[in-house]
């Protein structure tokens, strides 16, 4: 009989050992693998240099899960802090818990700062930054999406009950106070994660249109636009303002930021590009 519903994997870890291995890790593994990887063809394709993109990923990565845990911990204190948090589990990233507003904006700026005064300036192929982020945006979409996989297998990142053939069952140890009664849920994970391959796939066929730096920029302002009616979507706790989720207003913010940026740079003429130019 086909199921009407996407279970929930019973198990978010297996053991190899003495070693606990978490889906979770696994999918951010394989995501930053990915990014890296097309990344780097993509902007060896654009005239850059070898290993700079990998050169590059060994401080931004690093910056950008520091980000997107900071970001979650701080958006969501009652789960570390007061007499009912446990700021160890802060620590936990296996647990979920990645807010991609931390991981994206600290894991940029350290890589332009890398970028800019770690790269040797007679380095071969080091082209402007602009160059660079539009390189990387379809490789983080796609990591993004196969990182949300990881949230299904831990069972979280749900929106409202549903029983739409798609919906996810959820386990009732993992389902939100007063919807303990409700067995299956939207599955925001899989909406965010194919919103996000929609976008990759757009930027590779239409990306060259664009000058340099308006490609990460539609990435972040098609992302925030998505990522907006999902928020609305999801049930687990969160912090608000003004009756919204934060992450809600953060999106909206930031997609209003990356269109206003997009939009100046379009309305740039189109510069001679030199190593030691920035564009974006």
């Amino acid at each position: 009989m086909m199921l009407r519903f996407i279970p929930t994997p019973s198990t978010s870890a297996f053991n190899i050992g003495p070693l606990q291995i978490h889906w979770y890790a696994l999918c951010l593994i394989a995501g930053i693998a990915v990014a890296i990887w097309l990344g780097d063809k993509r902007y060896r394709a654009l005239g850059g240099g070898k290993s700079i993109v990998a050169d590059v990923a060994i401080v931004a990565v690093p910056s950008g899960i520091i980000g997107g845990r900071l970001y979650h911990v701080i958006t969501s204190p009652a789960n570390y802090f007061g007499s009912d948090g446990d700021l160890s589990r802060a620590f936990k990233i296996w647990e979920g818990g990645l807010g991609i507003w931390g991981a994206i904006s600290l894991g940029t700026l350290s890589a332009w700062i890398y970028y800019r005064k770690g790269l040797k300036s007679d380095r071969e192929g080091v082209l402007p930054f602009a160059k660079f982020a539009d390189a990387l945006a379809p490789g983080i979409l796609f990591a993004e999406a196969i990182g949300r996989f990881g949230n299904w297998f831990n069972g979280e990142l749900f929106g409202k009950p549903t029983t739409l053939p798609w919906a996810v069952e959820i386990p009732p140890y993992n389902r939100p106070y007063l919807y303990g009664n409700f067995e299956t849920f939207h599955p925001t994970f899989l909406y965010e994660a194919l919103w996000c391959i929609l976008i990759a796939v757009v930027l590779l066929k239409k990306g060259k249109l664009l000058k340099p730096g308006q490609g990460f920029l539609f990435y972040v302002a098609a992302y925030c636009f998505g990522r907006f009616f999902i928020e609305i979507l999801r049930i687990d706790y969160a912090s608000h303002f003004l009756g919204l989720r934060i992450n809600v207003w953060v999106s909206a913010l930031v997609f209003l930021a990356a269109v206003w940026f997009f939009v100046l740079l379009g309305r740039r003429p189109q510069a001679v590009p030199t190593a030691e130019s920035d564009n974006l």
